[in-house]
């Protein structure tokens, strides 16, 4: 089974292409093509298929390190837009894939960035999912003995954002899976913890769901500046740093979708035996 490795941001993924391959990952196949000892190492694996949907070029699959199949991942799907051109999948500027919680649009920039047209944000809580009454901005959460502010945004997967008066000595590690398996995100939820520098620059880290903490994560920076601006935080154009590099989203307001721009890389093409895919112990190349 070949597969190219790259990387948004050293957000890292395995992607197949599963429009010329016949390909079904199992948990177990997931888990072990993700290790970092024994197999090739990625927070996630994303499959292209062909779509299912008149409307879309491919259908866009992810798998988080753990075997969970999770419906969104914004530097993942700028990965993918840089994959399919690349493989010769499609010569489009602007790509329409379909994936578990809608679609996504994904354009090719003239500096090769990818911008990721990453839908409108849910803040319902019902939507998110996050088991509250009301909607607002901000919500108090208990987390042992500590009350927490947070914002509880849907960006096609659930996002808990906390403001931190420093990202470096935020408690990521400790904090972050606490809140992630939170019984009032009957889901789990991607944590961000967020310090404002100025209304047009914020800096971010993340824990990811099934993942732990990794060095970008798209669709929780578009959550974050979601929640800032509602927090009347942060202009509607931002630049956020992550521990892996920049992006640059855009959000409108309430009923706009959010936009985020940043690069893509190829690491290296590599084969992964089907065996292995199919459960076997052997290893990849």
């Amino acid at each position: 089974m070949r597969f190219t490795k790259m990387q948004g941001l050293g957000n890292d993924f395995v992607i197949f292409d599963g429009v010329r391959q016949r390909i079904e990952l199992r948990p177990e196949a997931v888990r072990a093509i993700a290790d970092r000892h024994f197999g090739v190492g990625c927070d996630q694996i994303l499959l292209v298929e062909a779509a299912t949907s008149p409307n879309a070029d491919f259908r866009y699959r992810i798998f988080n390190a753990d075997g969970t199949e999770v419906a969104q991942c914004g530097n993942g799907a700028r990965c993918f837009a840089v994959f399919v051109r690349r493989a010769g999948l499609t010569n489009k500027e602007v790509i329409t894939v379909e994936t578990q919680s809608g679609h996504l649009m994904l354009h090719h920039q003239s500096n090769g960035e990818i911008t990721v047209n990453m839908g409108i944000p849910q803040l319902a809580p019902a939507d998110v999912p996050f088991r509250n009454n009301e909607e607002a901005p901000e919500y108090l959460l208990s987390v042992g003995d500590d009350t927490l502010r947070i914002a509880a945004v849907g960006m096609g997967n659930p996002h808990a954002v906390l403001r931190v008066s420093s990202v470096t000595d935020a408690p990521v590690a400790t904090l972050g899976p606490r809140i992630e398996t939170h019984p009032d995100f009957p889901r789990h939820c991607n944590v961000g913890f967020m310090e404002v520098c100025d209304r047009s620059h914020v800096q971010l880290r993340v824990w990811e769901r099934g993942v732990g903490e990794t060095l970008a994560c798209g669709s929780n920076a578009c959550a974050a500046i979601v929640a800032g601006i509602r927090w009347d935080e942060l202009d509607h154009a931002v630049a956020v740093t992550l521990p892996g590099g920049s992006l640059y989203i855009e959000w409108a307001g309430p009923g706009q979708p959010v936009m985020m721009t940043g690069p893509a890389q190829v690491v290296f093409d590599g084969v992964w035996p089907i065996s292995a895919v199919l459960g076997n112990s052997e290893g990849g190349s």
